[in-house]
């Protein structure tokens, strides 16, 4: 009789089981093996025994040592929704009493809620954590960031009227860490994502205290503690398939007894090998969310932020950004990983494989409607959605230093930047030559960016010929360019012609949701209030606003657009 067995699991330094643990029954295959590696000193989870029976197709949890038998289907759930709330949206008690009023004001939900750190928190700890170094242990209590976060939670706690009890243990930790970091002289990737996770547990210890106070039963988790499991890459972990059983189990558990609204840490994990609190990345929170909303199979996810939804484009650029009503979450990951602040990079990934909607709304205005991510949209109500724009990026021309083609250029090109740990944004190819972005941010550390940077122009000028150009600018068009792209692109080069303003590279993603266009850093806001009056303010009675010096009167016609003598240099890939 034919038959499929699956195991799900994750790669292991050795192997997960071998014949000694295997037994044969009269009705299927009994395989006994610990979860993720055999070797219990690197392992966070406990023994199980699975049986795979092959008449049934299934495989089905025997046991689990020191653990009880757990059974729950998943339409039996009675958490609807996730909602995730920002730093600002919990800066201070008077937001958070705001949010537990918002919360509140929707009592046909049930929620998971996912909470930052209290704005400005993480990037103090950071802060006080680089002072401990040099300052020495004598000198911890006169770090002036330690006493804001100490003098900040604790007003909180009076405000709420919780009394400090709930954060107290976390405030000595965070001095002894503080402490052994003086000691240490040295603030490694570890003990950075150790430090910076006790904002997040004491925003939310503080914020489950509220709820309980006023009568609304809650329970606070650390995310570590929980069932987020990740890598080990400190300050920017992935989260791995074995998190969302975990998280299911723990969650759902917990609320078939109690029936508390789970308050959960956002931004943080637990790695699978070395059992350390880990950190997401930046905007980690987005990412927790969503991981919880695929785990559990909500009705939606909710990202609260203070803006009223994802923009036409950075309001702090042009004021007269728009919310965007729909995006697709192709739309939404390019709009994230190109620069916008309004969610994480990889927040896309667990709502897409669970298809998960999520909304995007403002704390601050929740009457507004915000903007719903799903998997598919209207693409006819709206060609471009949004222009995002990243500043200070470093752009590479790399040529071959043979006149004719030479087969592997572009490997050997890439292969130098893998080497070096250090990812690229937007790349331009033809047969000698290279063209392509990187982001310093991404870099290990700030103050060794040129040092880096030089460093890769050093190995690369070992094969090629390179030009270093810096100080520009990635503008990024985001919407549907399906059938549209040549529109899109005649439209925006009548604008920045218009405009004066010089292109230096374009790019057009495999995803066909975005187009990347380089300029320089000075001419980046002027190109992104040019495109916006152009894309999104048509049928006005203004015109295309003229910012930059006008290069000619005569606008090109579309075949001879890409040939005018102010495209010279561009490149198109």
């Amino acid at each position: 009789m034919a038959a499929s067995m699956h195991l799900c699991g994750v790669q292991t330094s050795g192997l997960a089981f071998n014949s000694k643990s295997i037994e044969f029954g009269s009705k299927g295959l009994n395989l006994l093996a610990p979860v993720f590696t055999r070797d219990r000193n690197h392992s966070c989870r406990s023994n199980i025994a699975l049986r795979v029976t092959c008449e049934a197709r299934s495989a089905e949890l025997l046991e689990r040592k020191d653990t009880e038998t757990f059974k729950l289907n998943r339409t039996e759930t009675k958490l609807t929704c996730v909602m995730k709330f920002g730093g600002s949206s919990v800066a201070s008690a008077e937001r958070m009493k705001e949010v537990a009023n918002l919360i509140l004001s929707f009592p046909d939900e049930k929620p998971v809620v996912v909470l930052s750190a209290m704005a400005k928190t993480t990037n103090k700890l950071l802060m006080a954590g680089e002072k401990a170094v040099c300052c020495g242990v004598t000198n911890i209590n006169t770090i002036e960031e330690l006493s804001y976060i100490k003098e900040l939670h604790i007003r909180t706690a009076h405000e709420l009227g919780v009394g400090t009890a709930v954060i107290a243990k976390h405030l000595e930790g965070l001095e002894q860490l503080l402490n052994g970091i003086a000691m240490m002289k040295e603030l490694t990737l570890r003990t950075r994502d150790y430090l910076v996770s006790f904002g997040e547990c004491m925003s939310t210890r503080l914020f489950a205290a509220y709820l309980n106070k006023i009568g609304h039963n809650a329970r606070q988790y650390d995310a570590f503690e929980m069932g987020i499991i990740t890598t080990d890459n400190f300050t920017n972990a992935d989260v791995l398939e074995a998190t969302y059983p975990a998280v299911s189990k723990r969650l759902l558990g917990d609320w078939s007894k109690e029936n508390a609204v789970p308050v959960v840490t956002g931004f943080l994990g637990k790695g699978w090998r070395s059992c350390a609190v880990t950190t997401l990345g930046r905007g980690g929170s987005d990412l927790t969310a969503t991981t919880i909303g695929k785990a559990l199979g909500v009705r939606e996810v909710q990202v609260w932020k203070d803006v009223d939804g994802v923009l036409t484009c950075d309001p702090n650029i042009y004021r007269r950004a728009q919310p965007v009503p729909h995006l697709t979450f192709d739309e939404a990951a390019q709009l994230a990983y190109f620069g916008a602040q309004v969610l994480h990079p990889l927040s896309m990934r667990p709502a897409r494989e669970g298809n998960i909607p999520v909304r995007v709304k403002n704390s601050y205005n929740p009457t507004a409607p915000g903007t719903l991510i799903t998997r598919s949209r209207d693409m006819s109500k709206a060609v471009l959605t949004s222009i995002v724009l990243k500043r200070n990026v470093t752009m590479l021309d790399i040529t071959s230093n043979r006149m004719l083609g030479q087969y592997g250029f572009l490997a050997k090109v890439l292969s130098t930047f893998e080497k070096m740990g250090i990812s690229v944004d937007v790349v331009a190819t033809s047969e000698v030559s290279v063209s392509l972005t990187l982001d310093p941010s991404k870099f290990c550390s700030k103050e060794l960016i040129q040092q880096e940077i030089n460093h890769v122009v050093q190995e690369l000028e070992k094969i090629a010929t390179v030009n270093l150009l810096q100080q520009r600018s990635i503008i990024s068009l985001i919407g549907n360019f399906q059938r549209s792209s040549s529109f899109i692109l005649e439209k925006g080069f009548r604008v920045l012609r218009t405009n004066g303003i010089n292109v230096q590279m374009i790019s057009q993603g495999a995803s066909k949701v975005n187009i990347s266009l380089i300029v320089n850093d000075d001419e980046a806001e002027p190109c992104v209030k040019a495109l916006h009056s152009a894309f999104f303010e048509t049928g006005t009675s203004k015109a295309v606003p003229q910012i930059g010096r006008v290069a000619t009167t005569h606008l090109p016609s579309r075949e001879n657009l890409l040939v005018q003598p102010d495209l010279r240099d561009l490149q198109v890939v």
